[in-house]
């Protein structure tokens, strides 16, 4: 069996090559400032709508990393409304999807707060607002007891299954978590960003709850990013990342996990990651500006709600193809209400038939071309 780090007898005196991570440390950070006076430079409603598409994408993707498909509209609009933003009408929110926006905000909008266990215990009843994973009861708002066996994170079919990680045994977590929490909240030399790396890390290898570990790792580095740029706007997604490259990112938290207290190659991937993240907000600046364009350029045409909601929709890169059914279904209206609604809008100019025809016809915005 392996010896994961969390065994080692100098447990958890972290070490790093200063050498090796100094110079993309300092890259980082310095885009981390072109992005945000980048950003700042917009004006409130640009900026407003910038931050509204970065949380949406991290509610989104650092939920998808653990297997949870949630709602785009459900997590926009509960942001929206959260952060008192009119983008029209709002689509109710499930549960599931309020307490993850509820986490995700605590973390964000409250930065400076201290990071305590009843401010984790509050974040965990929020993401299993019924007291289950799945069909599985747990204990939520607490540590977990281990009252069926380890904590372990496995792969593979039943049988043939491949243990890549067994954290530390549950009578060791209120110490444990003592400590991270002591050293977190102490004022530290450790440059913000290394710290988020370090906590991320951290929490993740003691895995003090029955579920959502990796949410919760998520949330901490975002918390401690939002104390690096002393803002509680995020204007780019860590978890969007992970996502999209998320064998590396198991592959290289096993091999950390397994490995010795020198964490170097875990900070290298997580100054990486971050760099990409970054890059990921030039996507997001793209799509505000265009955005603004559009709607400068709609301004003066009298829109019902429907109608502003769905050209929203298309310029947040509706998936598919537009039809009238599918413009009813959304809008929950009737078929001959959606094609008077996008006959409107072919009338003043703003949206167009795609080619093809009859039960085929589909339709794009004009001033997306």
């Amino acid at each position: 069996m392996p010896t994961y780090i969390h065994e080692l007898s100098d447990w958890p005196e972290f070490r790093w090559n200063e050498g090796r991570i100094t110079q993309r440390l300092a890259a980082v950070r310095h885009r981390q400032g072109r992005l945000i006076g980048r950003m700042e430079a917009l004006g409130f409603p640009l900026r407003a709508e910038a931050v509204l598409s970065t949380l949406t994408e991290d509610v989104l993707k650092s939920s998808e990393i653990e297997g949870d498909i949630l709602d785009r509209d459900q997590v926009r609009s509960s942001i929206a409304r959260r952060l008192g933003l009119d983008i029209g009408p709002l689509t109710p929110a499930d549960r599931d999807v309020e307490g993850v926006v509820e986490m995700m905000l605590d973390a964000t909008q409250k930065f400076a707060d201290p990071l305590t266990r009843e401010r984790l215990f509050a974040w965990h009843a929020s993401l299993f607002p019924t007291g289950r994973s799945g069909m599985t009861k747990i204990a939520v708002g607490a540590w977990r007891t281990d009252a069926t066996g380890p904590m372990q994170v496995i792969s593979g079919p039943i049988g043939r299954e491949r243990i890549h990680f067994q954290a530390p045994a549950a009578p060791r977590l209120d110490d444990e978590m003592s400590v991270f929490l002591k050293w977190f909240d102490a004022n530290d030399p450790l440059d913000p960003v290394l710290k988020a790396g370090l906590a991320h890390l951290w929490f993740v290898t003691i895995h003090p709850f029955d579920d959502g570990n990796g949410r919760i790792a998520r949330a901490i580095a975002d918390l401690v990013l939002a104390r690096a740029e002393q803002s509680p706007q995020r204007f780019y997604s860590m978890s969007a990342q992970i996502r999209g490259e998320r064998k590396a990112y198991y592959d290289i938290l096993e091999a950390t996990q397994k490995g010795g207290l020198d964490i170097t190659a875990w900070f290298e991937w997580f100054l990486a990651c971050l760099d990409r993240a970054i890059d990921g907000a030039e996507h997001t600046l793209s799509t505000v500006l265009r955005k603004a364009r559009v709607w400068e350029a709609i301004r003066d045409h009298p829109l019902t709600d429907r109608q502003r909601a769905m050209i929203n929709r298309l310029l947040d890169g509706f998936e598919g193809k537009l039809t009238t059914s599918k413009w009813a279904k959304l809008s929950k209206c009737s078929p001959d209400t959606a094609l008077r609604d996008i006959t409107g809008l072919i009338d003043r100019g703003i949206l167009v038939r795609d080619s093809g025809g009859g039960r085929s016809t589909s339709y794009s915005l004009k001033a997306a071309e």
